[in-house]
């Protein structure tokens, strides 16, 4: 393993360890572990150079961090604790900025431009393909009610819910062709005809 990443590895366990709150029940440091394998799963499938690799699986470790400081706006917050490290550890002005976009691309809603910011936001969403769906998307309607106190009746979410999965799309050539069939199939089981 590259020694930025283990550094950035070590660096984020510890930060999000320690600091997000235990009502974080979606983005917590398991939906991080998650994010960065799929990444790396995502991203071997693009014929990404070197560098591209490296400032995705660092981008992924960040992405979000800004959760320990704040829901709304988190990128942000993400953003600013990756550069201090970044720059602190002598990275270049040119990664730096790579991964800082990265991480801005998966604000929702996502607008990614790079094929490392492709990998990153279809990364970010992977659990949309996972056979145990229902329970992200649970964990995901208890971070709303508690910190944006949005309440919805059931059937309200499961429209919500619906509504989602079935406007989201996948950015990357892999995405498209593997991770929707997945996420059709969820759509198929959990959303009402």
């Amino acid at each position: 393993m590259n020694s930025l990443v283990e550094a950035v590895r070590d660096y984020v366990i510890l930060f999000l360890s320690e600091n997000l709150s235990n009502e974080l029940v979606f983005h917590n440091i398991n939906h991080t572990y998650e994010v960065v394998a799929a990444a790396r799963e995502i991203g071997s499938q693009c014929d990404l150079s070197d560098n591209e690799t490296l400032a995705l699986e660092v981008a992924a470790w960040f992405h979000d961090c800004g959760y320990a400081n704040t829901y709304l706006g988190h990128e942000n917050e993400s953003k600013k604790i990756a550069k201090d490290f970044l720059e602190n550890y002598g990275c270049e002005n040119g990664f730096i900025s790579s991964v800082l976009n990265c991480i801005e691309s998966t604000k929702y809603p996502p607008k990614p431009s790079s094929l490392i910011e492709k990998v990153l936001c279809d990364a970010d969403l992977y659990h949309l393909t996972r056979a145990n769906y229902p329970k992200y998307e649970k964990a995901l309607r208890r971070e709303f009610e508690i910190f944006l106190k949005l309440i919805y009746t059931d059937e309200e979410w499961l429209k919500k819910n619906c509504w989602f999965l079935s406007e989201h799309t996948y950015y990357t050539d892999f995405g498209q062709e593997v991770l929707s069939k997945f996420k059709e199939t969820n759509i198929q089981m959990h959303c009402p005809k």
